[in-house]
């Protein structure tokens, strides 16, 4: 018997995160009997008075949002980091350490109304979105170093408000993830003398296995090692160390993909497609002194859905004890995306 990657378990390697994924094709052979309908359609107004999110209403703090007609940042009401806090005292025993954390929370509001995602929004407001992004970036970077660009989309994921929005944690140390990413882009960097991810995109070209979308500047592709069943990765064809350094036709370009992977999702099962996503690029604050060019900007989409809109993947039992886990391939999920029209689900009758 020989191997075959789209019918066999096998391990993959991840080189940003050092770290393996199980792969069990063969698994997603075996009958299922769960339900698969697709599920009734929320009934969001484009304006909700008890929202507070939406333009002219007041939030728990007693602070009144302006009738705003685009884009809307403002502070956390409850942010997880504050920029003042005591430091900890510094404990000599290895198995009990703890350091100081400082840094801010912000909330930014894609669209005045409630019942618009960034799908259904024109490429002149997406752009809007990514100019921010941008933005924000640059402020928050001169004080911090690292800035957490992230949407949770969905219920399912964790978010409690339906109107469009993303966060902005921005700290004074290195998470954990960028952490392990900025150690294995620099020990390939050192090694190769180029970007990870700019040689990893130009092999992806190369094979075409794995890719969705592609225009211009960017490629959207299922990362061979994906762990999640729609795991995406949204990279730019060029070396770009953060967001702010994209040029004015690249975001065009990015909000012309942007708008089209997220339709694609949207119409895999005909529902809000459910996500947790954010940016990941060179750090910030005292980073930028330093050489980064191991960097290459990025953002990651992890949807947890995986036979229909009401059936997800969970990360349990075996996945929290061992090793991470998927049924469907790579190759398998990116076909899957790639023949999905782009024409969202909801205006296929206004054509």
């Amino acid at each position: 018997m020989s191997f075959d990657s789209q019918d066999h378990p096998h391990l993959r390697y991840n080189p940003l995160k050092d770290d393996w994924v199980l792969v069990c094709p063969h698994r997603m052979k075996r009958p299922w009997a769960g339900h698969v309908e697709k599920p009734e359609e929320e009934d969001i107004p484009s304006h909700d008075p008890k929202n507070p999110l939406c333009p002219g209403n007041t939030r728990p703090n007693g602070k009144v949002n302006p009738d705003y007609e685009s884009t809307f940042l403002f502070t956390n009401d409850f942010p997880a980091l504050l920029e003042e806090a005591p430091v900890p005292d510094q404990s000599e025993d290895e198995l009990f350490q703890c350091k100081e954390a400082k840094g801010t929370c912000q909330v930014m509001c894609f669209h005045p109304r409630s019942d618009i995602t960034l799908p259904r929004m024109t490429l002149d407001e997406i752009r809007t979105v990514i100019d921010k992004w941008a933005e924000i970036n640059v402020d928050l970077g001169k004080k911090y170093s690292w800035v957490q660009l992230f949407e949770n989309r969905g219920a399912i994921m964790g978010c409690s408000n339906p109107h469009p929005h993303c966060q902005i944690w921005a700290s004074s140390f290195l998470p954990n993830e960028p952490t392990v990413k900025h150690r294995t882009q620099r020990e390939y960097y050192i090694k190769h003398k180029s970007p990870m991810l700019v040689d990893y995109v130009k092999k992806e070209l190369n094979k075409k296995e794995r890719l969705v979308l592609e225009n211009e500047d960017w490629v959207w592709l299922v990362p061979y090692w994906a762990v999640w069943p729609y795991e995406t990765m949204l990279v730019p064809k060029t070396h770009i160390l953060r967001i702010e350094d994209l040029t004015d036709s690249q975001r065009n370009s990015l909000a012309d993909i942007m708008k089209k992977l997220l339709t694609k999702y949207d119409n895999l099962f005909q529902v809000s497609f459910p996500y947790s996503m954010g940016w990941h690029g060179a750090p910030t604050g005292s980073y930028m002194e330093e050489d980064c060019n191991h960097w290459q900007l990025h953002a990651v989409y992890y949807p947890p859905l995986l036979r229909s809109a009401t059936v997800r993947k969970f990360m349990v039992g075996y996945e929290m004890l061992a090793t991470q886990q998927r049924d469907l391939t790579p190759e398998q999920a990116a076909e899957k995306l790639k023949n999905l029209p782009e024409i969202h689900y909801k205006d296929e009758n206004k054509q």
